[in-house]
């Protein structure tokens, strides 16, 4: 069945019987779709949205990167903070271990 291409992104086409339609080789090489490429549908306020995978993860992608703040990572901060408090707690386990040995000594002393 042809399609018409009317615009630069406006295509006009038909559905066939089985419920199928073509999309031109110009829009699908504009989309970056490839033949057995698989792509995401969904309809929004009546209008049919195609999207490939690949499309679809880097859309999400920016949208993630807008969002995140310039800068170390908060997982970066989250595991250096673990790092320096089991630290502290390590020091703080020595000096208790130090202490006792010390008691003891004088225990015995006495």
């Amino acid at each position: 069945m042809p399609s018409v291409v009317t615009g630069q992104h406006s295509v006009s086409g038909r559905i066939n019987a089985n419920g199928r339609i073509v999309i031109p080789a110009a829009l699908r090489r504009q989309m970056g779709i490839n033949p057995g490429d698989s792509v995401l549908m969904e309809v929004e306020d009546g209008v049919l949205r195609l999207e490939s995978h690949r499309s679809r993860i880097q859309r999400i992608q920016g949208e993630i990167a807008r969002c995140c703040k310039p800068g170390p990572l908060a997982s970066e901060e989250l595991i250096a903070e673990r790092r320096e408090e089991a630290r502290r707690e390590e020091v703080e386990l020595e000096r208790d271990r130090a202490e006792q040995a010390r008691r003891a000594k004088v225990d015995q002393v006495a």
